[in-house]
């Protein structure tokens, strides 16, 4: 049995972080659920909904320097052990003031940004330790097999989380902290490695910023990153499930749990392809094609009223998404030397970030000045309009070739 599986999941420190990803991404994806339905029945305001994701975002921001240093001198496995300390301490948060009935948004607002807090420490450790799980050959296909893990969960826990909101909310987040237990059982059963560089002090400024430093040495990465950043920034719109939800396709908690699955049906579908036939085109060229397809996806969305179509809409634009997401991870995952990943993947997760939690704040205000279906209509145009022009921006983008020639590019600190 254990030789049918893929090669990547026979490492016993790959399967252990694979299963955290998934578990704790249920538990995430569950709590995203609820608070976004709870948020947004307090007022029926979008704005709440984007605030909530401008808190999350905030401490992402102040924390992805320090984080990614941390990352690359501390042990990465300690770091994700506290963070999920802390995600447990959430939940358990949100289970009390469910339980006491509050209908004030702040307590969503303060427990956002301890979330934020979490993730903040927690991403570029564990994004940088899954390259030492696994041998250089098998790179390629952790990195499908990491995102596969991630969209199972996605499509999973909005869809279970809709379900057991409307049993129970209170047992929804008793459940989540449940996972986010589990999760921590499987990190502190990986085996303990030193850290990846020498602290040697306190780390010095020039250091704490080579990852920005390599980023800059490295314009084809660098267009990449910022490409996905403004297309989910001005493209993505699944911040407004809720309303959509609620208001527009009038479909109750599960129809939000469906919109909040479709997108990742979508993606799930591509990594699965990606795992059994890796990208061979060019990869410039097929990153640029897929973003503005992205955009169209999200103009369809933004004009339907029939919940088929949204749903479709969304999957398609997960789908083509996950295309993109492979092309930049795999790229920076094959050009980064260890003793640098977790700064370079600290300030990759800055523009992740940005793109998601301060894009659902962008949707918010727009929608709250302009209206919900212009504010996706409009942020998909601007999202083909930014794939279109990205040729001249980043003209060594365009002409990425393939992924596999790909070649790590010297340490170069100060």
């Amino acid at each position: 049995m254990r030789d049918r599986l893929p090669p990547a999941l026979r490492e016993r420190d790959f399967s252990l972080l694979w299963l955290t990803n998934i578990v704790a991404g249920l538990a995430t994806q569950m709590i995203l659920v609820a608070v976004g339905w709870q948020v947004y029945a307090i007022h029926q305001n979008p704005l709440d909904l984007g605030l909530i994701g401008l808190v999350e975002f905030v401490p992402l921001l102040l924390l992805a320097l320090p984080a990614g240093q941390l990352a690359d001198v501390v042990p990465r496995r300690a770091i994700i052990a506290v963070s999920l300390v802390l995600e447990i301490a959430i939940a358990l948060l949100l289970l009390a003031v469910t339980v006491s009935g509050s209908e004030e948004l702040w307590p969503y607002l303060v427990l956002a940004g301890v979330s934020g807090v979490a993730a903040g420490i927690s991403a570029p450790a564990l994004r940088a330790l899954l390259p030492e799980t696994v041998p250089t050959e098998m790179m390629a296909g952790a990195m499908a097999l990491r995102s596969v893990g991630w969209q199972i969960s996605v499509v999973a826990g909005p869809a279970v989380g809709g379900v057991i909101f409307e049993i129970s909310p209170k047992l929804l987040y008793a459940l989540s902290a449940g996972l986010f237990v589990g999760g921590l059982g499987c990190v502190l059963a990986l085996h303990k490695r030193p850290p990846a560089s020498a602290p040697g002090g306190a780390p010095a400024w020039q250091s704490l910023i080579e990852g920005v430093r390599f980023l800059r040495r490295t314009p084809m990465v660098l267009g990449a990153i910022l490409l996905d950043l403004f297309a989910v920034l001005f493209g993505g719109a699944i911040a407004l499930a809720p309303v959509f939800a609620r208001s527009i396709l009038h479909a109750g908690p599960v129809g939000l749990g469906a919109l909040r699955s479709a997108p990742a049906v979508g993606a799930l579908l591509a990594a699965l392809l990606l795992t059994r036939r890796p990208l061979r085109t060019l990869a410039g060229p097929t990153l640029l094609v897929v973003v503005a397809l992205f955009g169209v996806c999200m103009v369809v969305f933004g004009l339907s009223k029939w919940l088929p179509l949204s749903l479709a809409a969304l999957a398609v634009a997960g789908f083509v998404d996950m295309v993109s997401v492979n092309i930049r991870s795999t790229t920076i995952a094959l050009v980064t030397p260890n003793e640098l990943r977790g700064r370079v993947t600290a300030v990759e997760m800055v523009f992740i970030s940005a793109s998601n939690e301060l894009g659902a704040f962008e949707s918010g205000v727009v929608a709250r000045l302009f209206g919900t279906v212009t504010s996706v209509v409009a942020g998909g145009i601007a999202t083909i309009g930014i794939a279109l022009s990205w040729t001249r921006l980043f003209p060594s983008l365009a002409h990425l070739g393939r992924l596999e020639d790909l070649r790590p590019e010297p340490v170069r600190v100060g």
